[in-house]
Formats: structure tokens, sequence, C-alpha cells
């Protein structure tokens, strides 16, 4: 097919009918290949981290490069790994991932997307507390005593057709993926909603919450639905912590001591903006003693080859934290981390 005027396919090299992807890194990378007598799947995906290659330039050399019969299945191995990992993140955003276990996207997500957003949120919390389906739980109110506030709701993605589909998309399971090197499967759910009056989480690592007993690392995607400030009980996130250990107790806040040495930054955000963290990093929030609400969205993802856990984790939270209308009249229940 002829190139078109701002495509990012053009004619080279006098290969007439052939259409090849332009950019100078490309270019590099097609040269550096060239000079080697190995061509394999392997070999290219080097190329492509040497020279910062984009996912659909990576299918482009795979393409040119794997003809062979022997290296046709690798080929293909190699594909649908690409299709599964491709997220949207510059390779300077998963480094700083990489270094400060965490990542901010502004804009992640379009006006007209978070529109969309705004009236699935609004539709669910209308929902009535229904036993055995989506969990919701409810806190009282830090500025008026005594008033009920819904606090969150999980296992939403089982009854909503719009949010699952958000779930599994590119824009975040597959920036998951990217961010574990392999396909990422969900772990959990949930809306926060951080209603007006609506209280804080103290520091914690969400690793603390048992998480463990499921996968040796999770991350998870934000979606940020209202406008997030440091007056409605935006994400504080810990800005100097390094690795990936726990350092304080599962099920117990982290103290004072835990947190030597640990500063905490306000993640200010405007709605579609996202965040990007690991299971890992200490974060926290105080409450929103404004008059709008700071609704979130999150998902959290594990790596595939760790399992698909999200079955058994509802199946035991609902049975050591059950949402409101499924508790036992008489018996406490205390939201510890």
């Amino acid at each position: 097919m002829p190139a078109r005027a701002g495509d990012h396919y053009a004619l080279m090299n006098g290969d007439a009918g052939r259409l090849w992807p332009r950019g100078e890194a490309l270019r590099r990378a097609v040269a550096w290949l060239a000079g080697l007598r190995n061509h394999s799947p392997e070999a290219i995906e080097e190329a492509c981290q040497r020279y910062d290659l984009s996912p659909r330039e990576e299918e482009f050399l795979l393409a040119e490069f794997c003809r062979g019969p022997g290296h046709k299945r690798e080929a293909t191995a190699m594909r649908q790994h690409i299709a599964a990992t491709a997220g949207l993140l510059s390779r300077a955003e998963v480094e700083a991932f990489g270094r400060q276990r965490y990542v901010v996207v502004p804009g992640l997500f379009d006006p007209a997307e978070m529109a969309q957003v705004r009236a699935w949120a609004d539709e669910v919390a209308a929902w009535p507390e229904t036993a055995g389906k989506w969990m919701m739980y409810f806190e009282q109110s830090v500025a008026d005593p005594g008033r009920r506030l819904l606090n969150r709701i999980e296992n939403v993605l089982p009854y909503h057709a719009g949010f699952r589909a958000l779930a599994t998309g590119a824009k975040m399971q597959g920036t998951c993926a990217q961010l574990f090197g392999e396909p990422a499967v969900l772990f959990k759910d949930k809306i926060n909603f951080k209603l007006p009056g609506g209280g804080g989480f103290e520091a914690h690592q969400d690793v603390q919450a048992g998480w463990s007993r499921y996968a040796g690392l999770h991350v998870t995607a934000l979606i940020t639905i209202d406008r997030a400030t440091v007056a409605n009980g935006c994400l504080e996130m810990a800005t100097n912590y390094r690795g990936q250990q726990l350092i304080g107790r599962d099920w117990e806040p982290l103290t004072a001591d835990h947190l030597a040495g640990i500063d905490f930054a306000p993640i200010e955000a405007e709605p579609g903006d996202a965040v990007f963290f690991d299971s890992f990093v200490p974060h926290r929030s105080q409450a929103n003693l404004t008059d709008q609400a700071r609704r979130v969205l999150y998902y959290t993802y594990n790596a595939a080859s760790e399992g698909d856990s999200l079955a058994r984790y509802y199946a035991d939270k609902r049975a050591s934290y059950p949402p409101d209308i499924e508790r036992e009249p008489g018996r406490e229940y205390r939201y510890r981390v």
C-alpha cells in the first residue's frame, strides 16, 4: 500500500513495495542486527532494549528477521509475549518505577474516558448492599460523628462490564504486565470513595495485608477519579524507600521506628492521572475535610507466573473481614491494614 503523509512507515533502501517504519532508532537497530550472524528473537529483544524501540517496532523486526523455519516458533512466542506486555510507559517511566517503586503518569485517561468512569462510579455507589456479591464497606464520618459513609467497594468487576473492560485493557493490565516483564493477572479491584468526612489511612505497605500468601510481588494501578489534593486526603508516597522487603509486621500499621529516615510526598492529581506502585512501597493518606469527594479506582495485579489468586483472595477476605451486610451481629470487626 502507498505510504501516507505523516505515517510512521516509509519505503526504504529502494526496496519497492515494502514498507518500513520510520525512525532513527529503528534504523540503528536494523543496522546493528544486520551486522550480526544471529537474528534470533533474543537478539531482536536485545536490539529493542539497546535502541529503546516500541512494541510495534519490535513486532516489525520479528517479521523481518525471523522468517526462517528455525525461528518461526520462537518468533511466534515472542510476538505473544509482546502483545501481553505491551504497556504504555516510556523507558524513562519504567526506569523510574524500578528506582522508587512507583511512577506517576499524568493524563493517562482523557476527559471523555473519565466522564464515563465517573458515571460508572456513581452507578455502583448507588447499588444496594447485597450479601455474596460486591463488597461494600462503610465508616463513620470524622467530621460528623455518627454519620455512616461509604468507604469503598470491592469485587465490582464480576458485576460491571465497563469496569471489567477497563481493568483488562492495555492502560491498566497491559502496563502492569510491562512492569512485571510478563503477562499480569488481576488480584483485586476496589473503589475508594473518601467522601467528605472520610478518614485517612495510616502508613503501611500493601504486602502487610497478607498478600505474600498469594504472590511475592503485586503492582497496583490507581486512576484518579476526582481531583486529589492535600486538603482532601490525596495519596502520599514514600519518596526515598528502596527495596522489596517487609519493614513492619503483617496486619499492623507501620510505626515511627519502621519509618525512620523515610520521607513522604503528596501525589496531588487531576482526573485521569494514574499512579503505578508496588506492594512494598510505604504509602498513606489523610482524612478528607473538604466538601468534595476524592474517589480513586484501584486495580491490583500479580505476575501470571505466580498464579491466579483472585477467587481465593476474596473468599479469604469474606471469611476474615466481610462487608458490612455479611457481618454477624454482636461480633467486632476491625480494619487493620
